[in-house]
């Protein structure tokens, strides 16, 4: 028996060997794969299943602020353009696309990612996901979906997955085999994509990155028609106006930054936070202060909506420590009338997009915050939520997915990315083992804006998850405290960063992890639970 146990153990080290050697010949480090075809010869048609790509252009550019590469572009029909790099010195076998944010509408050019000289080049595309947005924020006109259900199909699910496969042809093509490896990563918009592609594409892609996803987007439609409305007096003007915000967020972190042990400037985890702005109300003794009216929309802002019978509307709200990222979200700096984030976002959405082409729809003004209008909104809107809990597919292609987001966004609120993900842990009890979420303290809506962490990307950390099997037990956060540069390590949910009590608090070296300082419980009853068992549908 003992001589049987050996061998196995042998015979499985081997196997273990043999599987690691396949996926080193599959994308070997150093060795860059030559094109086996002209650039320009690209400018063809390329038949891909259930429709046809189109390239356009293709023009070989030479090594300057990137690397060599023949740069693609063309439209997958009808209308789902998209920009394709491809590396003609230091390509190595891998495909990463990116996504797109808020409602899209623009061709933004692909930029080469930094995947260390052991991963070398690597070829990468974009889409506009099927229109051209107008107006002066693009990214947030729904116009060109008004009366279109191809252009609103290809936006709510079928532009990133055509992308995909019309990419890889042309690939193909051009180096001779397909990629060994494909991978996705987008925040926001992109986020609900990646999950999307998780959810009803199992297999176009390997690995996936979802930041700050959008996934429940018609419910995220109605939170930010919330949001809006809210912060509107019956003036038109807003209540809460842009310069009492850092009054607000510095009086959050005097109350709260102590908590996790470590006064740096952010909040560790929010949920811990129970700070009610009650001591800013406006005295006789002047000063900035808050009044009544704004006292009750910042309460209200970090509750989140509620229907008449008080049931929620959305799981989650404004976390606290995120005041200072509500300037133009929520509060407008331009001029008191000019129209925020969230007010162009709702508006264009309601009006355009979230309701059945022919139906009746709303706006920023007339929408309801009721469950029979989110039920209405949700006729259209499971054709572009990513909500389905259904990823077994995905997993058992040996697919491997990285969440996050950061815990001060105020565009999409971060505790929605836990509701879903301990739904999934629910489901599947050995979500780790393929799907892991990081929460990054006082990072903004995808890293932009403000906050002492700004970014966070790991890709690394998901090419060596999908291809050495090493599963990432921390990503490194960076920003800036003050004059310093700050790097932060952030520990897959629910672990925590806590100071060693050596060093700067700006190292990421003098942090590790720590458990939750109480067992979590994330899962919200709101009125979208339904929502988890509607997969959407999926192109042909």
């Amino acid at each position: 028996m003992e001589v049987r146990v050996i061998r196995w153990g042998v015979l499985v080290g081997m196997v273990v060997a043999l599987v690691a050697a396949l996926a080193a010949a599959r994308g070997e480090q150093g060795t860059a794969i030559r094109p086996v075809a002209d650039c320009a010869d690209l400018v063809r048609d390329f038949e891909i299943p259930g429709t046809r790509a189109h390239v356009t252009q293709a023009e070989a550019v030479g090594e300057g602020d990137e690397a060599a590469h023949c740069a693609v572009l063309g439209y997958v029909e009808p209308e789902v353009r998209f920009h394709l790099k491809l590396p003609t010195t230091t390509y190595t076998g891998r495909y990463l696309q990116y996504g797109c944010g808020g409602f899209c509408g623009e061709l933004v050019s692909p930029s080469f990612p930094d995947c260390g000289p052991d991963v070398g080049g690597v070829a990468v595309a974009t889409t506009d996901d099927g229109h051209v947005g107008r107006g002066t924020v693009r990214s947030a006109d729904g116009r060109p979906a008004a009366a279109n259900q191809a252009a609103r199909d290809d936006f709510a699910f079928r532009a990133p997955h055509v992308v995909s496969m019309a990419a890889k042809r042309v690939i193909e093509d051009f180096y001779g085999e397909p990629p060994s490896f494909s991978y996705f990563t987008g925040c926001s918009n992109g986020g609900r994509e990646g999950l999307l592609l998780a959810q009803r594409y199992p297999h176009d892609f390997d690995g996936i990155i979802a930041g700050a996803p959008a996934n429940y987007q018609s419910p995220l439609v109605l939170y930010q028609a919330w949001l809006a409305r809210t912060n509107t007096g019956a003036d038109g003007l807003p209540v809460l106006t842009a310069d009492l915000l850092p009054l607000l967020h510095d009086a959050v972190l005097r109350h709260c930054d102590r908590i996790d042990g470590l006064v740096d400037d952010q909040i560790e985890d929010p949920r811990r936070c129970d700070y009610d702005p009650a001591p800013l109300l406006c005295t006789a003794a002047g000063g900035k202060c808050l009044t009544p009216e704004q006292l009750d929309v910042v309460r209200k802002l970090y509750a989140g909506p509620k229907d008449a019978r008080g049931k929620r509307l959305y799981p989650a709200g404004q976390e606290r420590g995120s005041e200072r990222a509500w300037v133009d979200w929520i509060t407008p700096t331009a001029s008191p009338r000019a129209a925020t984030f969230s007010a162009l976002l709702a508006d264009n959405f309601l009006k355009h997009m979230g309701f059945p082409v022919g139906s009746p729809g709303s706006s920023l003004a007339d929408v309801e915050f009721t469950a029979e209008e989110f039920a209405r909104l949700n006729v259209e809107g499971v054709r572009g939520n990513a909500m389905s809990l259904d990823l077994d597919e995905f997993r058992a292609a040996g697919g491997k997915l990285i969440l996050w987001h950061g815990w001060s966004d105020q565009g999409v609120p971060p505790r929605a990315l836990l509701d879903y993900y301990e739904r999934l842990a629910q489901r599947d009890g050995d979500v780790r083992s393929w799907a892991r979420v990081f929460m990054v303290p006082g990072m903004h809506h995808c890293g932009g804006g403000g906050g002492t962490l700004t970014g966070f990307d790991p890709i690394r950390e998901l090419l060596a998850w999908v291809e050495q099997g090493a599963a990432p037990d921390r990503v490194i956060a960076t920003g800036r405290a003050g004059d310093a540069v700050r790097t932060r390590p952030v520990f897959p949910y629910p672990l925590t960063a806590r100071y060693d009590g050596t060093g700067s608090i700006d190292d990421a070296a003098n942090f590790v992890a720590a458990p939750p300082a109480e067992p979590t419980r994330d899962a919200v009853d709101w009125v979208g639970a339904y929502l988890y068992d509607k997969p959407g549908p999926v192109a042909p």
